[in-house]
């Protein structure tokens, strides 16, 4: 198991000066050389200037530039020698192989997937993921591509969070992945969380971006979410409208307004119920006797 440790490296500016003062000298030796082929020493002024030359380039090539917010994972000959972060222009081991990683936030959308839900039922699911890397050792060597890692990952966690909640509770304190988004946002997080820990990514946030029944049962489960809600509208009005006649058959008898006996208390009742519960407007009917006759 590999872990991130940070690597010190050189300020890049001194090398790069020696670097290009050396250059200078390599090409000043070899043009010397060969203008002097004849003299004695020349071969040794042009080969001096070759060998200088070829080295300065192997130092130089030990130059590397890291960008804000970005590593870079520095191997020899396949040993892992730790993660150069310091931002700017710096310089290492020329022999060092430096890997370039992003240690910038990310995100993505997963493909629209169709799942069936706890209660069978297919839907339709999507996902936004935040995340960023955090151990770039991990990232680098526990996986063979963190990124495709990632997606993939991400889709599974996606697919098995869909299948362990109903898309919509018909039933009290039942999780649902339509009325629950905090929750289950902060489900498919972790369940994301599990899986890329081996990646060296940490996962900011995971919430659902699309969901929606499957087209082959949209229009069934739209009638059912329709009646749903009449009926739950449908309770709230008769609630109310018996509210309301115990309040007026209690005022009545309170202020001494009528006295009613059973028998009109009923009427009252069936008559106000019928105007508070009705779908229409009450049409007043005049009644020119009593309810004996």
């Amino acid at each position: 198991m590999y872990r991130e440790f940070e690597r010190g490296t050189l300020s890049g500016w001194l090398p790069l000066l020696l670097g290009i003062l050396a250059l200078a000298y390599a090409i000043y030796l070899i043009i010397a050389g060969a203008m002097a082929v004849k003299m004695t020493g020349a071969a040794t002024l042009l080969i001096s200037g070759v060998v200088l030359f070829v080295g300065d380039m192997i130092f130089l090539s030990g130059l590397f530039m890291v960008n804000p917010n970005e590593g870079r994972v520095l191997q020899l000959f396949g040993k892992y020698m730790g993660t150069a972060k310091r931002d700017g222009l710096r310089w290492a081991n020329p022999f060092y192989t430096k890997r370039k990683l992003s240690l910038r936030v990310r995100n993505f959308e997963t493909a629209h997937m169709k799942v069936n839900d706890t209660d069978g039922n297919p839907v339709e699911i999507a996902a936004i993921v935040v995340w960023k890397v955090v151990d770039t050792a991990e990232a680098t060597f526990h996986v063979d591509n963190y990124e495709r890692f990632v997606e993939v990952q991400s889709e599974a966690a996606v697919r098995n969070m869909a299948t362990s909640y109903p898309y919509d509770a018909h039933e009290e304190n039942v999780v649902s992945l339509r009325g629950n988004t905090a929750q289950i946002s902060e489900h498919l997080k972790k369940e994301i969380q599990d899986r890329l820990a081996e990646a060296g990514v940490n996962v900011i946030e995971a919430r659902i971006s699309h969901l929606a029944y499957a087209p082959e049962i949209a229009e069934v489960m739209l009638r059912r979410q329709q009646a749903g809600a009449i009926v739950a509208a449908r309770q709230k009005i008769v609630e109310g409208a018996v509210g309301m006649v115990e309040m007026a058959l209690k005022r009545l008898a309170t202020n001494g307004v009528v006295q009613l006996d059973e028998e009109r208390k009923a009427q009252m009742v069936s008559n106000m119920l019928v105007v508070l519960c009705g779908d229409r407007g009450a049409q007043p009917v005049v009644n020119a006797g009593t309810i004996y006759q």
